[in-house]
């Protein structure tokens, strides 16, 4: 026979039963409760976009560095990968740091505007105003310290620093424009822009391959250059993104924005902690290795994808509880998304320490030398940093900015800490990663559970899940 689902339309699923194939009919019931569920679920604009957009964007990032990789190590020399994950880490450090909150913001008031029918040009030039002001300190800040940043993470290589000033500019110019796309409700482009960086990416990286190019710098080319492909493909047929209307004070975007700035910094300075560590205490003979950690903290850092995909599964939920003004059931809602960002971060600690070198040999080959001591460490400062960047954007959502900066603050305390808890380069690393990790989420929970019994204001949740919904992770 066959199992009928009573949904509307009707959906029949082929899967042929008899009375005694009990797994077969549990699977076909499963199946129909959710698609029932899917159903009554009233997902919120954009989420099956952003959500492509966003698992796209991660898993290219995943295949761009495994054929860096593969390409640019040999069995004794990592040095060249090295660099690259190196410019990666700076560029993703500086650019989410300096330009999300103003994407995130941006977006915001945007769509406040919108729903009050003014137009949003004058603040969206503001933003970028803003963001040309934050992307010029950081290209004279980079230029400053050349000497630094091309000896100890790029290995001397001119290209790959050239590489990092166009990538400031590029992201700042990219941020920018998925705000605008955001507050305007266009969130098929935004999701477009997200993914198709990264598969042009992956196409430009694929050919370098194929030609056999084994130096860094045009690898460096093909991390910052894609944004600006994407922005032409995304942005594409777009009108009316930007509406005259009345002058736009700084204070629309935020009265909070140093706060904003200084907690985005320290956030993704604190997930890299582990590399940045090793780069700074590494010496000239320990060169070689820290391109094999890097690998390392690409494993580790899988937990992150599954984040994005509980963010994905659960926020619709939050979204309808939110905006109906159920907030007893939003927060019972938001401790099962605590929970289950939890057991995300336990099953990546637990699979880092058990199988963690052979998924690290399966992605990266046999040059891939770290063992599951190292890879489980570091993911337990993943899963630390998951959990406290929820924590962060319930605390950003209520208002408590400082509280967020500082918690941050705090994690960087910690990472200072970890670096005294070993004599090992790498040990030292790790801890570092996972103290300073486990600082900032204790930090965090604290300023939340004194926050919430002063009261939960009018719109909280509706702000919390909008920054869930745009907090897309770079790896």
């Amino acid at each position: 026979m066959y199992v009928r689902v009573l949904t509307r339309p009707r959906l029949v699923l082929p899967i042929q039963l008899d009375r005694s194939h009990y797994p077969a009919r549990f699977v076909a019931e499963r199946m129909q409760r959710m698609v029932g569920m899917a159903r009554k679920l009233p997902l919120p604009e954009g989420t099956f976009a952003v959500g492509a957009g966003i698992a796209v964007s991660g898993l290219t990032a995943y295949a761009f560095q495994v054929l860096a990789y593969r390409q640019l190590t040999t069995p004794h020399n990592t040095i060249d990968y090295s660099a690259i994950f190196g410019l990666w880490v700076v560029v993703f450090i500086l650019t989410p740091g300096f330009f999300q909150p103003l994407e995130q913001e941006v977006g915001r008031a945007l769509a406040h505007r919108r729903a009050l029918g003014i137009g949003g040009a004058p603040l969206v030039k503001r933003a970028a105003t803003l963001g040309g002001i934050l992307a010029l300190f950081a290209v004279v800040g980079s230029v400053a310290a050349i000497g630094p940043i091309r000896s100890r993470v790029f290995n001397h290589d001119t290209v790959l620093f050239v590489s990092l000033l166009i990538g400031i500019v590029v992201y700042y110019a990219g941020y920018i424009a998925r705000g605008t796309l955001a507050g305007n409700g266009r969130f098929g482009p935004y999701g477009m822009m997200l993914g198709a960086e990264g598969v042009i990416r992956l196409i430009v990286t694929i050919g370098l391959v194929v030609i056999g190019t084994r130096t860094p710098g045009p690898y460096g080319l093909a991390l910052v250059l894609p944004p600006i492909a994407a922005m032409a493909i995304s942005l594409r047929g777009q009108k009316r993104l930007l509406e005259p209307g009345p002058t736009a004070p700084y204070s629309e975007l935020s009265s909070a924005i140093g706060y904003l700035l200084l907690g985005s910094v320290l956030c993704q300075a604190l997930s890299y902690s582990a590399y940045l560590v090793a780069v700074a205490l590494e010496t000239h003979a320990q060169a070689t290795r820290v391109g094999k950690f890097a690998a390392g903290i690409l494993i580790a850092r899988i937990p992150i994808l599954g984040f994005q995909a509980v963010q994905a599964a659960l926020l619709p939920k939050l979204a309808r509880l939110a905006g109906e003004g159920r907030d007893d059931e939003f927060r019972h809602a938001l401790r099962q998304l605590v929970m289950i960002v939890l057991a995300v971060g336990v099953v990546g600690v637990v699979g880092s320490f058990t199988v963690g070198h052979f998924a690290g040999r399966l992605l990266f080959g046999t040059r891939f030398t770290l063992g599951n001591r190292d890879l489980g460490l570091l993911a337990v400062g993943s899963g630390g940093f998951i959990f406290a960047l929820t924590l962060a954007q319930a605390l950003i959502a209520l208002r408590s900015y400082a509280a967020a900066a500082l918690s941050w603050l705090a994690g960087a305390v910690g990472c200072g800490v970890g670096i005294f808890c070993a004599h090992d380069l790498f040990l030292r690393s790790e801890l570092s990663f996972a103290v300073g990790a486990v600082f900032a989420a204790v930090a965090m929970l604290g300023c939340l559970g004194i926050r919430l019994r002063s009261g939960v204001p009018m719109g909280t949740m509706e702000r919390l899940v909008t920054g869930l919904e745009t907090e897309p992770l770079e790896l």
